[in-house]
């Protein structure tokens, strides 16, 4: 069944959108589709990992339950509310930053308007940062600042309505919240992740975007890494700012050539489709991806010459 979407909206974010648009000027409009990429899930990833990986593990299990939990949630909500995007139904705003390449009127491709899971994972993942700096000012403000740039390009792009942005602030703040309330409570993030899953199952019934059964692949794909990683391997923080940067980059490349050898097995015709197949084999897939880069990957952290 074809899915085409809703449309809700109020007249000022049509006409905010249009003057940011006109009035921004090719520079300001480079600059926000510069920010918008401190949303995309690349990002989000090396940040995550940097703490997981380098800095302090413990915080990185606490920041990928955040951030995972954002992802499963509001891609939920997206498919509940099916929102337009507002480029396909305003003649007058351009759509600068397509989500996806290919079709920019597809919207099974391009996917969901509400909320912006840019401005929700944003702040969530750099405000969670911010909390953990606690000497260095400028990098704190540069972690608090960075979430409002993201939520602002994303209207600029053409993308998302205002309050999409607006929406996905408040839900990017508030799974926070809740995640420190349940961990005061049950002490064991794997608890959380528990939750998680068992909250966002529903979704199988009624989701029908690949962000949903992306979300929960990863989720499922964390908790049984870091389940692995605690029995088995229980690494420890890098020793220096080079060997932190270097278990980024290799655990960042490690999730990537897994993304690209996973995919080779199945015809590119069932990858692309919208079957339930598809969803399902696309959830285990970044399982996979999850559970090797978290769990399996810091075997490598100190068994060899040199101390990754």
């Amino acid at each position: 069944m074809e899915i085409t979407g809703n449309v809700f909206y109020y007249e000022w974010e049509v006409s905010l959108m249009v003057w940011l648009q006109t009035h921004l000027g090719p520079f300001g409009v480079r600059l926000a589709t510069f920010f918008t990429h401190f949303g995309e899930p690349i990002i989000l990833i090396l940040v995550f990992g940097l703490f997981y990986w380098g800095i302090d593990k413990k915080y990185g299990k606490y920041m990928a339950a955040n951030i995972f939990s954002v992802c499963l949630f509001g891609s939920m909500i997206k498919n509940i509310a099916i929102r337009r995007r507002p480029y396909f139904d305003h003649e007058a705003v351009q759509c600068i930053r397509p989500a996806e390449k290919g079709d920019i009127h597809d919207i099974a491709l391009q996917g969901f308007s509400f909320p912006s899971l840019h401005a929700a994972n944003s702040i969530n993942i750099f405000t969670a940062a911010a909390r953990y700096i606690k000497d260095n000012k400028l990098l704190k403000f540069i972690c608090l600042l960075l979430p409002l740039l993201v939520g602002i390009s994303r209207p600029v792009v053409g993308v998302h309505y205002p309050t999409d942005v607006i929406f996905g602030w408040i839900m990017g703040l508030l799974v926070m919240l809740i995640v420190d309330l349940l961990l005061k409570k049950l002490h064991d993030i794997s608890w959380i992740f528990g939750i998680v899953m068992i909250v966002g199952f529903p979704g199988f019934f009624f989701c029908k975007s690949t962000d949903f059964y992306t979300s929960y692949g990863l989720v499922v794909g964390s908790v049984l890494g870091f389940l692995f990683e605690k029995k088995y391997v229980n690494f420890k923080p890098a020793k220096s700012y080079l060997f932190v940067l270097l278990r980024v980059i290799c655990g960042g490349a490690v999730f990537v050539i897994l993304s690209l050898l996973l995919k080779l097995p199945f015809p590119k015709e069932l990858l692309e489709s919208a079957s339930t197949a598809s969803f399902l084999l696309r959830a285990v897939r970044y399982a996979v991806m999850a559970f090797v880069a978290l769990g399996v990957y810091p075997l490598c952290f100190g068994k060899g010459k040199i101390d990754l």
